[in-house]
């Protein structure tokens, strides 16, 4: 068993900064990659967006480069998400989403219960 613990969310003014963590747990051998999603209140379908990806590379979704940065403390098998210069636009619930190999050797993907980012003025 595999748990994905977010943390970090809240109210920001446009143009501040959050950053959030998620730190996994459990029976881990491996993670393979971490990453952040986000659900935006209008998005069709209430479809997931990818924020930023930390694996073999880093993606960014376009919308957000140059303002957020992507890390991991392998260590703790944590990983955050700084973000800067926050717009309206970026109010969305954010998932942390992790590809784990587990300690019996099956590989899962795993998602944190979401943290609310409001973005307001």
């Amino acid at each position: 068993q595999v748990q994905l613990v977010e943390s970090g969310g809240g109210l920001v003014q446009p143009g501040g900064s959050l950053r959030l963590s998620c730190a996994a747990s459990g029976s881990i051998s491996r993670i393979n990659y971490m990453g952040w999603y986000r659900q935006a209140p209008d998005a069709p379908g209430k479809q997931r967006e990818l924020v930023a990806i930390s694996g073999g590379v880093t993606n960014y979704a376009d919308s957000v480069k140059g303002r957020f940065t992507i890390s991991r403390d392998n260590a703790k098998n944590t990983v955050y998400l700084q973000m800067n210069s926050l717009k309206f636009e970026d109010t969305a619930v954010y998932y942390c989403n992790a590809e784990v190999v587990t300690t019996r050797g099956y590989s899962y993907s795993y998602w944190g219960q979401g943290t609310q980012v409001t973005v307001s003025s």
